[in-house]
């Protein structure tokens, strides 16, 4: 989540100097996964002194950006039906939808109108998530209010978003750092004190809502 004032003053010109700096324009997207297999454009990191000082200046765009994660990761191994009846993308979209009211709550801006971008999967997948999360706004949730101000958007994965690549980048680590916990993860390090950490779910978070 960004607040667009800081998002556009600070955040996307930082990572489009980046760009410029690197590639010599801004039509880079920055994939997480085509920046670590030094994919396309990003083969000029296999030049090690190169992938150093890329590496150091994403770093530091991140750490300067200012954002907060509503992360969920769920280990599937885990997930148990009779605990779990929703599929996991689902479950994930209802607790992210609930952490988010939480924050805006925090600072009463709850009726502030939100966006949330959604990555386009494919139309039948697109649809299902439009029908689940306007079923999750609309009450069905386990705060049980309506999240009135949320809307939803889809867009391509190749869009040159900021906001999209900055979720893109920052996904991984954050999955690893509860998969591989003791695995060395510098860019969970980065973020870490991005993500929102809300006392009304129980700890470890099971997306459990505790009033």
């Amino acid at each position: 989540m960004f607040k667009k004032s800081t998002y556009c003053r600070s955040v996307v010109p930082n990572f489009q100097r980046l760009k410029f700096d690197y590639f010599g324009h801004d039509a880079i997207v920055l994939h997480e996964h085509d920046i670590r297999k030094q994919n396309g454009p990003f083969k000029i990191l296999t030049n090690a002194n190169i992938r150093s000082r890329f590496l150091n200046d994403l770093s530091i765009c991140l750490e300067k950006s200012s954002f907060k994660i509503f992360g969920v990761v769920i280990l599937k191994n885990e997930l148990t039906s009779d605990f779990f009846p929703e599929n996991p993308y689902s479950l994930s979209l209802k607790i992210t939808l609930q952490q988010a009211y939480l924050f805006l709550k925090r600072r009463k801006q709850e009726q502030m109108r939100t966006h949330f971008i959604f990555e386009k999967r494919g139309a039948k997948e697109d649809t299902e998530l439009e029908l689940e999360f306007r079923r999750i706004v609309g009450g069905v949730n386990d705060i049980g209010v309506k999240f009135e101000s949320f809307e939803i958007h889809f867009s391509d994965k190749k869009s040159n978003s900021t906001g999209m690549q900055i979720a893109d980048l920052t996904a991984r680590p954050l999955g690893l750092s509860i998969s591989r916990p003791h695995q060395a993860n510098r860019a969970f390090e980065i973020v870490a004190s991005k993500i929102f950490k809300s006392k009304k779910f129980s700890f470890p978070s099971r997306g459990i809502y505790t009033p």
